[in-house]
C-alpha cells in the first residue's frame, strides 16, 4: 500500500474535525456518508478502501489521544501512525485555533461539581501490559508539549482544583464527617501558588490529607509538569501529600492518587534551569 501524501492527510484530518465539530454540537454525523464523500476525493489521488478510511480515522484519534486531548467518539485510538498523519493534525490546529475546544486551543468551560470523582488505579499499578505503541504516544505528547500546555492552561487547572475540593468534601460527608468536610481548604485560592499543595484536606479520621492536583483532559498517561518547590514539600511531607491526577476531565473526570517519592510512580525530567549573572 503506497503512503498516504500530505494532501490525502489533510482531507482526512479536515473531515475528521468536521465530524468532531458536528458531535460538540450535539449533532451526530453520518459516518458512512463522510467515508464515502471522502474517498471519492481521495480517489482522485490514490486509490484506497472505506477500511483504509476508517483506519486513517483511528490514527487520527491515536495522535490526538498522545497530544493528551479528546478525540471523536467511535474512532478508538490507534497508535499504528506515521509522522506525517501527525504532522497533518499539528496543521489543522495550527490553522484553526479557537474552533475546536481542545485543551490547548480554548479555555473549558468551568463547570463546578459537588459530586465525587472515581478513583482508578494509577495507570503503571494495574495488572495488565502497557498500551501499545506507547514509545509512540510519548514521543507525540512531547512534540504537542502537552504537560506545558496544560499547565499553561489555568482555566484547566483551576476547574481540576474545584473538583478535587468537592470530591475531598463530598467523601468526608458521605463518611458522616461534615465538621472535618467544612474544614477542607483550597489553600492554592487562599493563599497562593507557593505551598507546595493546593488543597489541605483529611481522612475521615481526621488525618491530615495534602493534595496537589494536576488536570488534563486526556488520558490517564499525558505527562505533567511538577515544580522544584511541589517535589521538595512532597518529601518532607510523605505520609501525609498525595499528588491528585485528574484525566479525561471534558468527558468526565476520574482521578488518581500517587503518593511520594514521585520517581517511584514516574520518569522526572528536567524542563527548565534557573539562570543568574555572576
Amino acid at each position: 500500500m503506497v503512503d498516504w501524501t500530505d494532501e490525502e492527510n489533510d482531507l482526512i484530518v479536515a473531515d475528521y474535525f468536521a465530524m468532531f465539530r458536528m458531535v460538540l454540537s450535539g449533532a451526530t454525523p453520518n459516518k458512512s456518508q463522510h467515508r464515502r464523500a471522502l474517498l471519492a476525493q481521495i480517489k482522485e489521488i490514490n486509490e484506497r478502501t472505506e477500511t483504509s478510511i476508517e483506519r486513517k480515522h483511528m490514527n487520527i484519534s491515536g495522535v490526538l489521544m498522545g497530544a493528551g486531548e479528546i478525540w471523536l467518539p467511535g474512532y478508538a485510538p490507534n497508535a499504528h501512525y506515521q509522522t506525517s498523519l501527525e504532522d497533518a493534525v499539528a496543521r489543522w490546529l495550527t490553522s484553526n485555533r479557537g474552533i475546536m475546544p481542545l485543551s490547548g486551543f480554548a479555555e473549558p468551560q468551568a463547570i463546578y461539581s459537588t459530586d465525587t470523582i472515581e478513583l482508578v488505579t494509577p495507570p503503571h499499578m494495574r495488572n495488565e501490559p502497557p498500551p501499545r505503541g506507547l514509545k509512540k504516544l510519548t514521543a507525540t505528547a512531547q512534540r504537542f508539549d502537552a504537560a506545558g500546555r496544560d499547565e499553561r492552561n489555568r482555566a484547566l487547572g483551576r476547574l481540576g482544583e474545584e473538583r478535587a475540593l468537592a470530591h475531598e468534601r463530598a467523601t468526608l460527608r458521605d463518611a458522616g464527617r461534615n465538621d472535618l468536610a467544612d474544614k477542607v481548604e483550597w489553600t492554592s485560592d487562599v493563599q497562593g501558588d507557593g505551598a507546595g499543595y493546593d488543597i489541605s484536606s483529611f481522612t475521615p479520621d481526621g488525618t491530615p490529607r495534602l493534595l496537589e492536583v494536576k488536570t488534563t483532559n486526556g488520558w490517564d498517561r499525558t505527562p505533567f509538569h511538577i515544580s522544584q518547590n511541589e517535589l521538595r514539600v512532597a518529601d518532607e511531607n510523605r505520609d501525609i501529600w498525595h499528588l491528585f491526577r485528574i484525566y479525561n476531565n471534558a468527558r468526565g473526570p476520574r482521578a488518581f492518587e500517587l503518593r511520594p517519592p514521585l520517581d517511584h510512580h514516574v520518569t522526572l525530567t528536567p524542563t527548565s534551569f534557573q539562570a543568574r549573572f555572576d
